[in-house]
C-alpha cells in the first residue's frame, strides 16, 4: 500500500478524502461514542441499517450502500473502536453492549428501520438488539453469520482477552500490516476477491493500534450463549445468506440457526468467500430488495443460489 508506511492510528482529516463514500460520511455524538456514519438514499424511503463484522468498517459496504440507496434510506457506520469511530470503554465490545450502543444512535438519529444487515459478527450484534428490546428492525438479514463460538474458542478467547490487555500487542500487530502482504492474507482467510480497494481499505485499518486494539478486544469479550439460548423466540424474520465456500464461517451455522429461529431462512451461494457481500455485491442487494419489498412468507428453511 504505497505511501501508508507506519502504523497510526486513523484520522479523517488524513485518510478520509480518499476513503470510500467518503461524501456520505459524517460524525454523530452519543453519550459515549463518537460514530463514524455514511447515509445514502432518499431520506424518505424505507430504511436500511448496515453493520459491518470484527475488524471491518463501513468500507465494507462501498459498493452495496450504492446499490441499495436506489430504493433505500442506507445507514451504516463503523462500530465501536473500529475505523473512525472512538469509543471510551469496552463494555461496547460486548454482544450486548454493542446491542445497546446501536439502537441509542438510531433513536438519537430517529431512525426506525424496516430492515437491517449484518456481516458475520455484525449479524449477531443485531440479533441481540432485537433479543434485549432494542430497536428491531421487521427483517435482519446475516450475511455468513457469526452465531456461534468459532473453532478452538476455549483456547482462542482467552488468547485474545491476553493480548487485548497488553498495551504492546497493537502496536505490534499496526506495525505488521505496514510490511504489506494484505491482499494476499485477504484471499487466504477470507476466500474472497475484494479487488484493490477494499485491500487498500484494510491494510489502512489494520495498521491502526485502535482499530486493532478495538477488534481483539470484540474477540476477547465475545459471548454469545445469550444469542443462542433466545434464538427459538426470536420475534423477527431472519434471512440468512451463507456462501459454501467460506473458510471462517461454515455455512452450516447459518443452517442450524435458520433451523432453531421461529421464522428463518437460509440461503446458499455457491461461491463468494466470507465478504460474499463485497465481492458479490449486485447479488446481495438484488436478494436483499426482493426480501424486502416482498410480503411472501419465507418457501422453505434452508435453499441454495447460484
Amino acid at each position: 500500500m504505497a505511501g501508508f508506511t507506519q502504523s497510526q492510528d486513523l484520522d479523517w482529516s488524513r485518510d478520509g478524502h480518499d476513503w470510500p463514500n467518503s461524501d456520505a460520511s459524517r460524525f454523530v455524538r452519543t453519550r459515549r461514542i463518537l460514530w463514524h456514519i455514511q447515509e445514502m438514499g432518499d431520506p424518505h424511503a424505507p430504511a436500511i441499517v448496515l453493520v459491518h463484522g470484527t475488524a471491518a468498517s463501513t468500507h465494507s459496504f462501498r459498493d452495496l450502500m450504492p446499490r441499495l440507496a436506489a430504493r433505500f434510506r442506507v445507514i451504516a457506520f463503523d462500530l465501536p473502536g473500529h475505523g473512525f469511530t472512538e469509543a471510551r470503554d469496552t463494555q461496547s465490545l460486548t454482544p450486548g453492549g454493542m446491542a445497546d450502543a446501536i439502537s441509542g444512535l438510531l433513536r438519537h438519529l430517529d431512525i426506525m428501520p424496516l430492515a437491517a444487515a449484518g456481516h458475520s459478527a455484525g449479524a449477531a450484534v443485531l440479533i441481540r438488539m432485537a433479543q434485549l428490546g432494542g430497536v428491531a428492525p421487521a427483517q435482519i438479514f446475516g450475511l455468513n453469520a457469526a452465531l456461534e463460538p468459532i473453532q478452538g474458542n476455549a483456547l482462542f478467547q482467552p488468547l485474545a482477552r491476553v493480548l487485548f490487555l497488553n498495551p504492546l500487542t497493537p502496536r505490534l500487530l499496526a506495525w505488521r500490516a505496514t510490511l504489506g502482504g494484505t491482499d494476499a492474507m485477504l484471499r487466504r482467510a477470507t476466500g474472497s476477491e475484494i479487488g484493490t480497494d477494499g485491500a487498500r481499505c484494510y491494510a489502512r485499518l489494520f495498521a491502526s493500534r485502535r482499530h486493532v486494539r478495538a477488534a481483539l478486544g470484540m474477540m476477547a469479550h465475545w459471548d454469545l450463549a445469550p444469542l443462542q439460548a433466545a434464538l427459538p423466540s426470536l420475534d423477527r424474520e431472519l434471512v440468512l445468506i451463507a456462501a459454501d465456500d467460506d473458510p471462517m464461517v461454515p455455512a452450516s451455522v447459518s443452517t442450524r440457526a435458520a433451523a432453531r429461529a421461529r421464522s428463518a431462512t437460509c440461503i446458499r451461494f455457491a461461491t463468494g468467500g466470507h465478504l460474499l457481500h463485497e465481492a458479490e455485491p449486485d447479488k446481495i442487494a438484488t436478494l436483499i430488495e426482493e426480501r424486502c419489498f416482498s410480503r411472501a412468507s419465507p418457501e422453505s428453511k434452508d435453499r441454495r443460489s447460484a
